[in-house]
């Protein structure tokens, strides 16, 4: 890990950024981040504890001369998304982000960075550990299983924080003041299918679609990039139909919370339809790379000879499945009529397994209307079913309703205008924050969330800007002095 991370300013955010990317923080694996985060904070001699979701609170007393101000909730997630390029060796349980600086950006070599929400994380332990910045009391929470499922946010109860204002540090753009935010739901779609040996005379071939871009499957779903499952499911689905193609296997994306970036398929051709089969996808190649040109520039298909598979799926569930999949809604499924350039619902095709004779397809549906997720998510449900899959609709979490006269929001905003010389877009986000679940048990709350310029979270090319990093800490502190009295 590079020393020039720990040498970036501000020093003490940064070495904990470094010292937290040391430790492996997988959703649902979060337990050697936890006991790191209980030590750091005993080490400190503060209040510490562990509630029985594993969400982490840290209390620190107010600064001399701010003890009767109001107390103030910082809140990031310890959880990261581990995804990494297919040519990268590197195993997310045992070792930490290697990272480097880039000019302004700190990157991660061949995998996600971390910034999201570690930035945050690290930003609140700097100030858990000042001994010259003035704040009013804090209650630090750090809460578990952000990016798949936010079950610690769900998990919290009331009563554990006396904090009126909660400020989340999970915004990815330094020029955003966060007030509002999606809510989602996991579809999940299972089935079995009959297997077939292979026919005689058959050809085997590997189908490769990588190289996009990926990205946040909720901030990056309205820049329109390309989907790999979705891709490959193009392909194949107009190659059964011209060629009669056997398909044995499929396997794309990862993570609901990340557009796919990569999928192949093991598939058979008659041996007479070769030459055809591969001049159709250097066809399709051409077409899909121009469609692609401005988002996706890197994007790669590949077609590779392979031994023919000893198994094919049988003809009519091979084409069902592709019908169905075509007809699965991804991407914006509408955009807010009130809130000029927010995505209100949308629909990530994040996972496609077929193997061995069962099969698995993950969405993530969001919205910011509870109802019309549900809508949605219903008719996702409806169009899996129609393969014979087994639908489930879990993890369903409610969107964060925006409350724009807040105090804490005026005096953000009043506070940016007097510091940058710029108005700051205070907004909703199609992210999943959570803001509105832990609304639900803190009702009387004030809720903002922020943050520095992070771009490419949940993929590979994730990293975060230094100097808005700088932007962003310089505005907390600012802003920690201007917390008012108690009421």
């Amino acid at each position: 890990m590079s020393s020039e991370v720990r040498n970036l300013a501000p020093k003490a955010l940064w070495e904990n950024f470094a010292d937290l990317n040391a430790v492996p923080r997988p959703s649902k694996k979060e337990e050697r981040v936890i006991r790191f985060m209980k030590e750091f904070g005993r080490k400190l001699g503060l209040e510490t504890l562990e509630d029985e979701t594993g969400n982490v609170i840290i209390k620190k007393p107010a600064t001399p001369g701010m003890e009767n101000r109001q107390t103030v909730a910082m809140q990031s997630h310890l959880d990261m998304v581990h995804q990494k390029n297919n040519d990268t060796a590197f195993d997310f349980d045992t070792q930490g982000i290697d990272m480097y600086v880039d000019e302004d950006w700190v990157r991660a070599r061949g995998t996600t960075l971390g910034a999201d929400n570690g930035i945050g994380v690290a930003t609140i332990m700097a100030i858990l550990a000042s001994k010259d910045i003035p704040h009013p009391a804090i209650e630090a929470l750090f809460t578990i299983d952000e990016e798949t499922g936010m079950t610690g946010a769900l998990g919290l109860k009331g009563g554990l924080l006396d904090a009126s204002i909660l400020l989340n540090l999970d915004t990815e753009d330094d020029r955003e003041l966060t007030i509002g935010c999606a809510g989602g739901v996991d579809v999940t779609a299972t089935g079995t299918y009959t297997q077939e040996a292979t026919p005689a005379g058959m050809a085997g071939y590997k189908l490769i679609v990588k190289g996009l871009t990926g990205g946040h499957s909720g901030m990056d779903i309205i820049l329109g990039r390309g989907n790999a499952n979705k891709l490959v499911n193009r392909l194949l689905h107009n190659a059964v139909k011209q060629f009669g193609l056997r398909v044995s296997s499929i396997d794309g994306g990862g993570l609901r919370n990340a557009i796919p970036r990569e999928s192949s398929a093991i598939v058979a051709v008659a041996v007479g339809d070769k030459d055809a089969f591969e001049k159709y996808v250097a066809t399709q190649k051409a077409i899909l790379v121009a469609e692609y040109k401005a988002t996706d520039p890197n994007l790669q298909i590949v077609l590779e000879t392979a031994d023919a598979p000893d198994q094919v799926a049988n003809e009519a569930f091979t084409l069902t499945l592709l019908r169905v999949i075509y007809a699965t809604p991804n991407g914006i499924y509408r955009m807010s009529p009130e809130i000029a350039g927010l995505v209100q619902t949308s629909n990530n095709v994040a996972r496609v397994e077929v193997k061995d004779g069962s099969y698995k397809i993950l969405c993530l549906t969001r919205s910011s209307v509870d109802s019309e997720k549900e809508d949605l998510a219903t008719a996702i449900q409806a169009t899996l079913e129609l393969a014979g899959a087994e639908v489930t609709l879990n993890g369903s979490y409610p969107g964060w309703a925006p409350n724009p006269d807040a105090s804490i929001i005026q005096l953000m905003s009043d506070l940016y205008r007097s510091k940058f010389n710029s108005e700051p877009e205070v907004s909703a986000c199609h992210a999943g924050l959570e803001c509105g679940i832990l609304g639900a048990n803190y009702p009387g709350m004030e809720m903002i969330s922020f943050g520095p310029n992070i771009r490419g979270a949940h993929s590979p090319d994730e990293k975060v800007q230094i100097s808005s990093v700088q932007k962003y800490w310089d505005f907390l502190l600012d802003t920690l002095q201007r917390i008012p009295e108690k009421v």
